[in-house]
């Protein structure tokens, strides 16, 4: 079964992995797993012999995750193309992270390097599943309703994660559950809802018929990708915009619960997860608003304002230090978290030249973006190595922001045919 763009009940299935995923990012990311790294280790730790700050070894944790995937990603991209099996890799990175997140139910500071190992399986597992999902965009829906579909995932999944948190909330506070249990909870909901997504996904559209040396093939595709770039002045440019500004975005959501926990004088128990819905449900309305700006403005413009945003929240959250002003602060990211992701994708699938070597084209997006939070969530840690500071940190992300809006003012503003 080929890919047809435009075919409802494919979008609707492909926008509902958001929902099955999406509860790994909230709950194992940003709410629950930051807090219980924090409540289950000790500042100092000795890793492999060497003592570090338990912060610092959680960005440096979260940083060589995103470096695997990095490699991995344009490796499988290629052959996902010339075999036309994405929904196969899709399914395979899915199948990952999902266990590895429910074998965090046995996360030790005891066993530290094996339980680190767990996590860095769960985000190459989560991470490696998004190159393959972001790839079918340009294949499923027309270049005018990327931005709607883009952001109807994005939607999507910020209500289904937040429905699961309320829950596991309720479980935690009201019944008593041990909050490990979330972990195989989050891991069961993300690979049970993602078989609605593959009942109705197909394979994919394939270049050519399956040959020998695929993996040859997918670093020569790669290749090719980087060829077809190089002369396109309004895609390269902004890829380029896109790595810098990744840097923050990403590591601004990786870090933000950490952040509140260590840096925030009058934070209550509840204070961290009060956050976190506030950024979610804000999040669903700032997909769709930025969405319908970049209708009015264009997708450059909207990004621009987007950018702005977060370089005031870097500056905001330095001179952060009462819960009530972090939850305003939360509220919004969360109306530029969900703007800044969902325009970011269907803003680079638009710039996209006619091609069928679209997972190709994503890996080479995704690789940008991982690459970018590497050297983001690396920064973010040897600060706070250096400085005993996440506040200091966080400032210092604002140069990411301030550089990619720079960069993006600088891309050609010619019509090209997509209307990008």
């Amino acid at each position: 079964m080929l890919l047809v763009k435009g075919d409802k009940k494919v979008i609707n299935a492909w926008a509902f992995y958001d929902w099955a995923n999406s509860v790994y990012a909230l709950v194992i990311t940003t709410a629950i797993f930051p807090i219980f790294f924090d409540a289950v280790t000790d500042d100092n730790l000795q890793f492999f012999g060497v003592e570090s700050n338990n912060m610092e070894l959680y960005s440096y944790t979260i940083s060589f995750s995103f470096l695997v995937v990095s490699i991995l990603s344009p490796l499988l991209s290629g052959v996902a193309d010339y075999a036309g099996n994405k929904k196969y890799f899709l399914k395979s990175f899915c199948l990952l992270g999902s266990v590895s997140t429910g074998l965090l139910y046995f996360f030790s500071q005891e066993y530290l390097e094996l339980s680190l190992l767990i996590v860095v399986m769960a985000s190459v597992g989560f991470w490696g599943s998004i190159v393959f999902y972001n790839a079918y965009l340009p294949e499923i829906a027309e270049p005018k309703d990327h931005d709607k579909v883009s952001a109807k995932g994005y939607a999507m999944g910020y209500i289904g994660s937040s429905i699961l948190l309320i829950f596991i909330l309720i479980a935690y506070m009201g019944l008593g559950m041990d909050i490990k249990w979330s972990f195989p909870i989050v891991g069961v909901w993300w690979f049970g809802f993602a078989q609605i997504t593959y009942r109705k996904l197909p394979q994919g559209n394939p270049i050519q018929e399956k040959e020998s040396g695929l993996l040859s093939k997918g670093f020569k595709e790669l290749q090719k990708v980087w060829e077809e770039i190089k002369p396109q002045k309004r895609l390269k440019t902004y890829l380029l915009s896109f790595f810098v500004f990744s840097m923050g975005v990403q590591t601004v959501m990786q870090m933000a619960t950490l952040f509140g926990i260590k840096e925030i004088d009058d934070m209550p128990d509840s204070g961290m997860i009060i956050s976190i819905l506030i950024i979610q449900f804000v999040a669903v309305g700032g997909s769709y608003l930025f969405s319908y700006l970049s209708s009015k403005l264009g997708n450059i413009k909207a990004l621009g304002i987007t950018l702005i945003i977060w370089i005031g929240i870097c500056i905001a959250a330095y001179f952060t230090h009462k819960a009530t002003e972090f939850y305003i602060l939360a509220g919004v990211v969360g109306l530029v978290m969900g703007g800044v992701q969902s325009l970011s994708r269907s803003t680079y699938s638009k710039l996209l030249p006619q091609t069928k070597d679209t997972a190709s084209y994503f890996s080479f997006y995704d690789v940008t973006e991982k690459i970018g939070v590497v050297i983001g969530t690396f920064a973010f840690g040897t600060i706070v190595g250096f400085t005993g500071s996440m506040r200091n940190s966080v400032f210092a992300l604002l140069l990411f922001f301030v550089a990619g809006l720079l960069i993006l003012a600088f891309i050609p503003r010619e019509k090209v045919a997509k209307n990008g």
